[in-house]
């Protein structure tokens, strides 16, 4: 073999091992990122979960003491039925604002009824879902932060090349109000 062959053969080797190094860092890296989002979900179904569950003893605890007020049960009840691990992420979100929306006006009318804010087990309940709320919200910080940096990876080069190939596909955020995407820039 000649020496301009073999320098041709090492040239093209040399391509061939950058190319696959390339391929099989950015699957990697893409592959873990994806792991992530999975987790940061997991993590925020647990906490929505949790929350779930405690919405029925709210209402029950505050349902005989609040007989002016049943709009307000009413909404917490109805955001509670629509909630289903198996809608998709967006409207997973949307029913979560909800359901936060319905919570922040029954707090407010819970601060209105001296007897109810100082019964024990209302109160206990309220601070639980006030906790469950702020785990929420930050666990959603997390996931979003995920999403943002999957999305960004799989649009650069060169996974942006490789995403057909792999069905790699941008992921929707978990927006505290999905019609936030609808507004006009600057507000």
């Amino acid at each position: 073999m000649s020496p301009a062959a073999l320098a041709a053969a090492f040239a093209v080797g040399t391509v061939i091992a950058i190319l696959v190094f390339l391929v099989a860092a950015t699957y990697n890296d893409v592959v873990a990122l994806a792991r992530r989002i999975d987790k940061a979900w997991a993590n925020i179904e647990v906490a929505l979960q949790q929350r779930h569950d405690q919405l029925p003893a709210l209402v029950d605890a505050v349902r005989g003491l609040m007989t002016f007020e049943r709009d307000v049960l009413t909404e917490v009840t109805q955001a509670r039925a629509a909630f289903s691990r198996t809608d998709p992420i967006p409207a997973q979100a949307a029913i979560s604002e909800a359901t936060s929306r319905a919570l922040r006006s029954l707090f407010a009318t819970v601060e209105r009824y001296p007897e109810i804010k100082s019964a024990g087990n209302v109160l206990s309940l309220q601070e639980e879902i006030e906790r469950l709320e702020a785990m929420i919200a930050d666990r959603r910080e997390l996931y979003n932060d995920q999403i943002y940096r999957y999305n960004a990876r799989i649009g650069q080069i060169p996974a942006m090349f490789l995403a057909s190939l792999f069905g790699w596909r941008p992921r929707p955020f978990f927006d505290a109000e999905p019609e936030a995407a609808n507004r006009p820039a600057g507000l």
